[in-house]
């Protein structure tokens, strides 16, 4: 062995010292007494050399060799007897014979979901379309009612009695039952009712008769949800501001009995109500906007930015003396208004301040030059056009930039937004927008912001209105975070199967008297989680790695398992700032040239392959894949669909027969279960059903006891067949149990999972004195078949060839101590086809292989040494050895230090992970993760002031405060005080210390390389020399370590970890990766214009009336401060 030959050299030395040492000490008894100084020297020079070489250990490779062989095999036994994985293999190799081999033809499955797919959505878009049909005539037979007087259910007030215990007017008694359709929640499946936000008036006129007029609904929701019983909540958002929710609900306020919840603001309203628009916000900070208008300003910007989608695109600019880009790299151009690049011109906003003097014919010249290149160079929407100027006033000349960019057209719309209780220039204001085909409004409040911002809405939908163009729209993917059980779910659903999306379409007045005007009634929709969409595209048929994504016409993820879009902030978890524009590209990062993504926006059918480096176990353990990608477009809907096969785990799938009566009677065994996350049957269907597992339902129809059940019965079939192979386990385990030499200490389970999601254990250890009390249960996710995914121990079966186990220490330590999970894979091979069946193993405590290695990994006295170079005889025991056992991945298993088990080796010791990365026994393998939060670096402005006396300090902040309070007192109308929603958004601003961000970052895997089975080295560390052995342990995925430890190499080497690093941009970098306009699929529709349009109904001004008390007050208060 190569590594050998400086020990040889060592060892050679320490002879030749020892020889050189006898003689100079012969020499200094012969010779003349004047050179004993001199041999003095030498025998002191010769002894240090020779200490410092005899320190070297020689580990003997040899030793560790058996230690590894006998430990493998110890543990392979072990496996094997506790598991039964030789009995199940044979039982699968029996039935080889018999079962039918086919390949999976991607192509054509992908069409069959897309397929299964358009029909579930089209039932959703009926619905939808009948409601629509039933508001509109609602509305056309219903004669507004000024003094109208009509009890509807308020969803806040139904339940509710005063102190008398008499219902409150608009509650009433209001049946509500637990549905498990509905999240479990309590429901009225033969009602809707109505929530109407705090800052609208419940009594209103048009509240009244919105929801008079809208009664008509209720028969057509229970009717939708009697034809299509999947159908989850359908909804009417009034262009009034009341919400009917079917099925009607208890609404629950926040702390501060508030509902903010506003159905005009929601994704799903906006987008239906209008067709996709470009839009630049011109907001002023000329010195005049100081103080509240600059608040309002600010909230009124982002009131406007919440209201645009990802079909949408933006810029912002602001002007004072000159014009400035609020964030300069976007400058002269549109981007995306996806979510993403909405927070980040919210954050940008958030730090505008004022100076100078307010021109604004400059800014409303650039905002039309960046309009005009737009629509130019076919960038932007190519549909609606509009500039938002927000402002406290307009007294320049600016009739000459509209006649040069805008009339007679009018294609660009100008809405302005007066900010502030002036009206010096509200005529100016009011003559751009009515001028421009706009809207002008006065915000004097913050309260004010959210009712006249949406005004704009109303004004882009009139060309669809006044056409009756019903156009069908499907939303961007978002999280439900309204209803009162959203964080329940946010903790127990997969991450990747939170979000949902939802098909609307607008409403109009059919009333000719009102024709022009295009009026918007308002939206209805219905909700659909693509949890059940995804549920259509079946685990089993895509294979161990396999799995199915959907993507929208930005190529943004609406499902992928890979996708993570919560984020943890101390104990809970919150949606990301970007959740729902993580980019196709972000997530499949292996398709570096995006052809999958390009192809797949574009609506193709096609196919492609690549090599891919994915992620096990939390990100920790690095696989390399051959993926095969196929996908094809949805039709009707903006999104398309992608299926993933994993060559060597899911080209192939078998099928086998057995006779209902066989398979039922081994169905029924009590260590069966199957997953209780797939669809065997549909439970969903018959409210009669809902309560049904799985297996339950199963059994049920199998027996005719419900032949009515809609089953998979390719899914049943395989579950059948997969019973009767693993049927004999049961006995085999039981027999063990029974067994009079008993089970080992700490062999806690014995388990099996199979293609089919069946899964069968045996618990050897009481609950009582079980470690791992949870594995195997249901809030053992990781471990249990998924809708996003098999087992943990399933996937890394994989890995290895069947009959060869691999272990691994689960990422959790249970309180109790550390487990270890022993897993291999069971295949059946069919002319030369080879399919995996499943996976069988054993749970144990690590105490259970740390007392086999201690035992092993220790030579007795009686060793016979002749023959063996080194220390002999060799014990881990002693203080100048260090011994480990680690993994495939590099992490311990067993050290003598308890506290490094499930720790990443190279933390440990970084000299030697270092040296086995050189040698070429590991691999290290950069991953990357573009849905990453970081900290944000603190951007702290600290200045130093004089110190003041106590008394200026106090009268200083008096002034300010009296000074702020009577600017409080003008501007601020106490109508809109009690709306702590917007007071408190304006108003509230975070630490920018520590605070999480979205980034990419890169973080290191580490594999070992099967190929080496061995090897020895010595790392020179300074006044030393470490030298270490590592021999692979047979027939497994760990290695043996012998490591001196008398040698301390930390000074010289660092640790090696798996942190992940930012990846950090330069700005140029930064700013062309924000700029880049990725290819995306434009919705089809698109209205802008319409000849009939009444463009005179422009909006007007409202004013603020001070009561002559409040009048006196502010006087007072006025003279006090000066």
């Amino acid at each position: 062995m190569a590594g050998l030959m400086p020990i040889a050299a060592a060892a050679g030395m320490k002879h030749q010292c020892l020889g050189n040492a006898g003689n100079a000490i012969k020499l200094d008894r012969s010779g003349p007494h004047g050179a004993r100084p001199m041999m003095l020297m030498w025998i002191i020079l010769s002894s240090s050399l020779c200490l410092m070489v005899d320190g070297q250990m020689k580990i003997p490779p040899e030793t560790v060799q058996q230690w590894a062989v006998s430990f493998g095999k110890e543990i392979a036994a072990l496996s094997s007897r506790y598991s039964g994985a030789k009995l199940l293999q044979k039982k699968y190799k029996d039935i080889e014979g018999v079962v039918k081999m086919e390949e999976v033809n991607g192509e054509d499955l992908v069409k069959k979901f897309a397929e299964e797919m358009e029909q579930m959505l089209g039932r959703k878009m009926k619905s939808v379309k009948r409601l629509a049909e039933a508001a509109e005539d609602a509305d056309l037979y219903h004669e507004y009612n000024e003094t109208m007087e009509f009890e509807y259910y308020n969803s806040i007030l139904i339940n509710t009695v005063d102190e008398d215990g008499n219902q409150v007017p608009l509650g009433g008694e209001f049946a509500l039952e637990e549905n498990e359709h509905f999240n479990k929640l309590p429901v009225n499946t033969q009602l809707s009712n109505i929530q109407v936000p705090t800052n609208v008036y419940n009594r209103d006129p048009d509240i009244l008769n919105g929801a008079y007029m809208s009664e008509a609904l209720n028969e057509v929701f229970i009717d939708n949800f009697q034809k299509d019983p999947t159908l989850t909540w359908q909804y009417f958002g009034s262009a009034a501001g009341f919400f009917r929710l079917y099925p009607g609900i208890q609404w629950i306020p926040d702390e501060n009995g508030v509902v903010t919840f506003d159905c005009r603001n929601r994704n799903w309203y906006i987008q239906a109500a209008t067709s996709p628009k470009d839009v630049v916000i011109v907001v002023d900070v000329s010195g005049s906007m100081k103080g509240l208008r600059l608040t309002i300003a600010k909230h009124t910007i982002n009131t406007i930015l919440d209201t645009l989608g990802e079909n949408d695109f933006v810029n912002i600019i602001a002007y004072s003396d000159y014009v400035r880009y609020v964030e300069p790299c976007f400058k002269g151009t549109l981007v995306q208004a996806d979510l993403d690049n909405r927070e980040h011109f919210k954050l940008l906003v958030d730090g505008l301040h004022v100076k100078g003097e307010g021109k604004v014919k400059k800014a409303m010249k650039e905002s039309f030059k960046i309009l005009n290149e737009a629509a130019a160079q076919g960038q932007g929407s190519l549909c609606n056009q509009a500039i938002m100027l927000i402002t406290d006033g307009a007294m320049e000349d600016f009739q000459d930039v509209f006649q040069e960019f805008n009339w007679p057209d009018k294609r660009v719309r100008v809405f302005t937004y007066l900010i502030g209780r002036e009206m010096t220039f509200a005529d100016n204001v009011k003559w751009i927008a009515c001028n421009n085909k706009g809207y002008y409004t006065h915000i004097s409040t913050l309260a004010d912001v959210q009712e006249n911002v949406m005004e704009y809405l109303h004004v882009l939908s009139r060309p669809m209105v006044i056409n009756h163009d019903h156009d069908i729209i499907w939303t961007e993917a978002y999280m439900d975070s309204v209803l009162p059980n959203a964080a329940e779910l946010f903790n127990t659903q997969a991450q990747s199967l939170l979000l949902m999306t939802s098909v609307a379409m607008p409403v109009f007045s059919k009333k000719q008297e009102t024709l022009s005007h295009g009026i918007l009634l308002g939206v209805v929709g219905t909700d659909v989680a693509l949890r059940e969409l995804m549920r259509l595209a079946p685990r089993y048929k895509l294979g161990i790695h396999g799995y199915a994504y959907l993507i929208t016409n930005n190529g943004y993820i609406l499902s992928h398992p890979d996708l993570r879009p919560l984020y943890k902030e101390g104990k809970k978890l919150k949606p990301k700032p970007n959740y729902n524009s993580v980019d196709l590209a972000e997530v499949e990062w292996e398709d570096t040239e995006e052809k999958l993504r390009t192809a797949m926006v574009k609506g193709e059918t096609g196919t492609l392959s690549l090599d891919v480096r994915t992620s096990v176990d939390k990100g920790r353990r690095v696989m390399f894949l051959k993926n095969d990608y196929f996908y094809t477009v949805i039709s009707e809907t903006p999104f398309s669909l992608g299926i993933v096969l994993s060559r060597g785990y899911g080209q192939y799938i078998f099928s086998g027969n057995v006779s209902v009566e066989e398979g039922l009677h081994d169905l029924l065994a009590p260590d069966l279960t199957i997953a209780s996350d797939w669809t065997y049957c549909e439970t969903d269907i018959d409210p009669a059903h809902r309560k049904l597992s799985q297996l339950e339902a199963v059994i049920l129809y199998l027996t005719g006891k419900e032949p009515d059940l809609e089953c998979d019965g390719q899914l049943l079939q395989q579950t059948l067949f997969d019973a009767v192979v693993t049927a004999p386990m049961e006995a085999y385990w039981t027999a063990l149990m029974l067994n009079s030499s008993g089970v080992d200490e700490g062999v806690e389970t014995a388990f099996l999972g199979t293609r089919a999601g069946l899964l069968r254990f045996q618990r050897y250890t009481g609950i009582e004195k079980r470690v791992a009390k949870s594995f195997l249960t249901s809030s053992d996710k990781e471990n249990m078949f998924t809708l996003d995914h098999f087992p943990l121990w399933y996937r890394r079966a994989s890995e290895y060839p069947a009959g060869q186990f691999l272990y691994y220490l689960p990422r959790e330590e249970t309180r109790a101590g550390r487990i270890v999970i022993s897993t291999t894979a069971v295949t059946v091979t069919v002319a030369k086809k080879t399919a995996i069946a499943g996976a069988i193993g054993v749970q144990m405590t690590l105490e259970v292989l740390e007392s086999r290695f201690w035992a092993i990994a220790e030579q007795p006295n009686t060793t016979d040494c002749s023959g063996i170079e080194g220390v002999c005889p060799l014990r881990c025991s002693t203080v100048d050895l260090e011994c480990y056992v680690i993994d495939n991945n590099g992490f311990v298993l067993i050290s003598k230090q308890r506290k490094n088990a499930g720790r990443f080796f190279g933390e440990i010791d970084g000299s030697v992970m270092t040296t086995l990365i050189r040698m070429g026994m590991f691999k290290r393998v950069s991953l990357f993760d573009y849905q990453a939060m970081c900290k944000m670096s603190a951007h702290s402005v600290s200045g130093a002031r004089p110190l003041l006396s106590p008394f200026y300090v106090l009268a200083s902040t008096l002034k300010w405060f009296l000074s702020n309070f009577l600017l409080f007192l003008l501007e601020f109308n106490f109508c809109g005080f009690w709306h702590g929603e917007h007071f408190a958004d304006a108003s509230t601003h975070k630490k920018k210390g520590d605070i999480l961000q979205p980034c990419d970052t890169e973080y290191p895997s580490f594999v070992y390389e099967p190929s080496v089975k061995e090897t020895n080295s010595i790392i020179k560390c300074g006044r030393c020399q470490k030298m270490f052995v590592v021999q692979q342990i047979p027939e497994s995925n760990l290695l043996m370590l012998v490591v001196q430890a008398d040698c301390d190499c930390s000074r010289h080497y660092s640790p090696i970890t798996m942190a992940a690093e930012e990846v950090k941009y330069n700005a140029s970098v930064k700013c062309d990766r924000m700029r880049s306009q990725k290819i995306r699929r434009r919705p089809e529709s698109c209205h802008a214009y319409h000849p009939q349009e009444n463009a005179n109904d422009c909006g007007g001004a409202s004013f603020i009336h001070l009561s002559a008390p409040l009048l006196f007050v502010c006087l007072s208060l006025a003279a006090l401060v000066s």
